[in-house]
C-alpha cells in the first residue's frame, strides 16, 4: 500500500481521517460510519463492514422545499442509524467525497461536534484491497438530539452573495467545470441539462474546480499545495470566502478544503448555487 498522507500538515487535522484509520475503529461503537454516494446504489454492491448508507436525495434534503433536510428529519434519521451526540460520525462516499462532504457541512451546520471525512473515500478503501460486505449491520436505534441551533456562520444565502457583490467583501470560488463557469453548460457533463434558466456564473467569482483539490488517488492535495491553488486565484485568508456550484455538494467539498484544511477563519457554502441564482430574476450573471 501506498504511504499514507500526513494529516498534520492540515490546519484542522482532527477531522480527516485516514482508510487505516477507519479499518482499526470500524468495529468500535462509538464511531458511526455513513456513506454517502452520489450513486444510491452505491452502498449495497459492496461497502465498508458496519457502514450505514445515506440516500442524498431523499435523507438529505428537504422533499417540498428547496431546502436541506429540516432538523428534526436528521435527527430522526441519525437516531435510526444509532447515533449519539458523543459518538464521532466518520463520513465518506464514491466520486472523492462529494456528496460526504455535503453531509459533513449539514452535521456541522446543526451542530453535531465530532464529524470526520475519511481521506480517499470509497476508491481509496478499494484500491488498496480492503474489506467489502454487502450486509446491513444491526444497530440499536437512540433518540437523537442536536446541541446546537443552525450554524448561519457556514451558510451563504442569495443575498448574502448579492451584498458581497456590493460591497466588493469576498472572494467568491465557483467550483465547477470550466464549461458550467463559462456558460456552456448548466450541469456537468454526463448529466441532464437542466436547473437553471440561464449559464454563466457570479460576476467576479474565480473558477476553481473542486477536483483540483484532490490527488489522482482521491486524498486531498497537501497544505502546501492547497494553499498555492487558492491564493494563486486570489483567494486569501484575510477575507471571506464562499463556494458555490450547481447544487451545494461540489461547494462543500472546497468549503471543507478552506476551512478544515487550510484554517481560513471565514468561508461559507452557498448552497443554492446555480440553481437558484441561473434561475433568478435580474442578479447579475457574468459569461
Amino acid at each position: 500500500m501506498a504511504q499514507a498522507p500526513d494529516l498534520q500538515q492540515y490546519a484542522h487535522p482532527e477531522v480527516l481521517v485516514s482508510t487505516e484509520w477507519v479499518d482499526e475503529h470500524k468495529n468500535d461503537p462509538n464511531v458511526k460510519l455513513l456513506e454517502v454516494d452520489v450513486d444510491t446504489s452505491a452502498y449495497d454492491q459492496g461497502h465498508i463492514p458496519g457502514a450505514i448508507g445515506i440516500n442524498w436525495k431523499t435523507q438529505l434534503q428537504d422533499q417540498v422545499v428547496r431546502d436541506l433536510a429540516p432538523k428534526e428529519a436528521l435527527e430522526e434519521l441519525l437516531g435510526r442509524c444509532g447515533v449519539t451526540p458523543d459518538s464521532t460520525i466518520v463520513v465518506y462516499g464514491d466520486n472523492n467525497n462529494w456528496f460526504a462532504t455535503w453531509a459533513f457541512w449539514q452535521l456541522k451546520y446543526y451542530g453535531h461536534e465530532d464529524v470526520r471525512v475519511m481521506n480517499g473515500g470509497r476508491a481509496k478503501w478499494v484500491a488498496e484491497g480492503r474489506e467489502l460486505t454487502t450486509e446491513t449491520p444491526q444497530v440499536t436505534p437512540t433518540e437523537y438530539r442536536f446541541r446546537g441551533a443552525g450554524d448561519e456562520s457556514i451558510r451563504a444565502y442569495r443575498e448574502d452573495v448579492l451584498n458581497a457583490l456590493r460591497e466588493h467583501s469576498a472572494g467568491l470560488v465557483d467550483v465547477r467545470s470550466p464549461k458550467e463557469y463559462s456558460g456552456e453548460l448548466l450541469a456537468p457533463e454526463g448529466i441532464p441539462q437542466e436547473g437553471a434558466q440561464r449559464g454563466g456564473h457570479i460576476p467576479g467569482a474565480v473558477n476553481v474546480p473542486w477536483s483540483q483539490a484532490v490527488n489522482e488517488d482521491g486524498t486531498f492535495k497537501s497544505a502546501d499545495e492547497l494553499r498555492q491553488l487558492y491564493q494563486s486565484k486570489g483567494i486569501t485568508p484575510d477575507k471571506e470566502a464562499i463556494a458555490y456550484c450547481r447544487i451545494g455538494e461540489r461547494s462543500s467539498h472546497t468549503w471543507f478544503v478552506l476551512k478544515y484544511l487550510l484554517g481560513y477563519p471565514d468561508v461559507r457554502n452557498y448552497d443554492g448555487s446555480w440553481t437558484e441564482w441561473g434561475s433568478a430574476v435580474r442578479v447579475p450573471v457574468e459569461r
